[in-house]
């Protein structure tokens, strides 16, 4: 009976182990897929607004829905936009892309907040209109983009042209939170000699091929944290020598103590002071490559 007892329980730690390895193993795995590396970074998270979205914009600001592009078969594609109230003149223009979440609410609310440093910020939408409550759902929304690059990429490249020629933008810029950060990323890649300035939080799947970002003419900025795996600090010192070998503008902050999605506008894995020392670099980097006299 005692031995049997003991094979049982000898029997369910295994089962706990290997169940653990697998986790960490998803996690870490580079050449899992990005659904899955994003399902396991975030585990038991939730999408509900976090402090960085209490702050109402500096200045006044009108914002809506807006439609940027259609899609291959001719559907519009909608976003959300925000300018400042009382620019009449052209302001330099962010794309900001959502978190594996989507377009939700607090994706909304930062990009208020970003045409409160006097910019006109559209909020693409990559999920064409869904938004994920539950991580299998996220995870769902980003594997159906993950099979289906030409339209994402169709999308920004939708975006950008709607903010340089409807908007009349001087200057443009990405910015992207988890699933989004590897978008800006990838909208920097797309558009490496015209994009005016690039923001990654934590983009999982970061590129770090020298072929691919010895096209990128813009200053690029990166916010990681040390507990993060999906990037991991080593793929993120390799992303910053690689484009410091390459003689790019690059600026990569790298915070203790702050895991994956630790600024991110929805979810539970919010670390404030890293949340807020990035952001005031942001609107200063921002300021610095964007605004008029950069």
């Amino acid at each position: 009976m005692r031995r049997n007892l003991t094979l049982a329980i000898a029997a369910c730690l295994g089962i706990i182990i290997w169940a653990c390895s697998q986790t960490a193993n998803t996690a870490t795995d580079p050449n899992a897929p990005q659904s899955e590396r994003l399902f396991q970074a975030h585990q038991g998270d939730r999408p509900v607004a976090t402090a960085i979205t209490a702050f109402a914009p500096s200045q006044p600001v009108l914002a809506g829905a807006v439609t940027y592009g259609t899609t291959a078969d001719g559907q519009p594609i909608h976003g959300y936009l925000a300018r400042p109230a009382e620019q009449f003149d052209p302001s330099p223009a962010i794309i900001v892309i959502h978190e594996w979440w989507g377009l939700n609410d607090n994706i909304a609310t930062m990009t208020r907040r970003l045409a409160g440093e006097g910019y006109t910020a559209l909020a693409v939408d990559l999920y064409n209109g869904t938004v994920a409550e539950t991580r299998e759902k996220a995870r769902e929304l980003v594997g159906t983009v993950r099979e289906n690059l030409d339209a994402a990429k169709d999308n920004l490249r939708q975006a950008y042209n709607y903010l340089d020629t409807t908007q009349q933008a001087p200057k443009i810029a990405s910015l992207g939170w988890c699933f989004g950060g590897t978008w800006s990323l990838n909208t920097a890649l797309l558009f490496p000699q015209d994009l005016d300035a690039a923001v990654i939080y934590y983009g999982g799947g970061i590129t770090t091929n020298p072929e691919q970002l010895q096209t990128l003419e813009m200053p690029i900025i990166g916010f990681f944290g040390e507990e993060d795996r999906n990037p991991t600090p080593e793929t993120v010192a390799e992303f910053e020598q690689v484009l410091t070998e390459l003689d790019k503008s690059v600026e990569v902050h790298l915070y203790e103590g702050a895991g994956h999605a630790f600024a991110n506008p929805s979810g539970t894995r919010y670390v404030e002071a890293a949340a807020m020392d990035a952001w005031e670099k942001t609107v200063a980097f921002l300021a610095t490559y964007l605004q008029p006299g950069a």
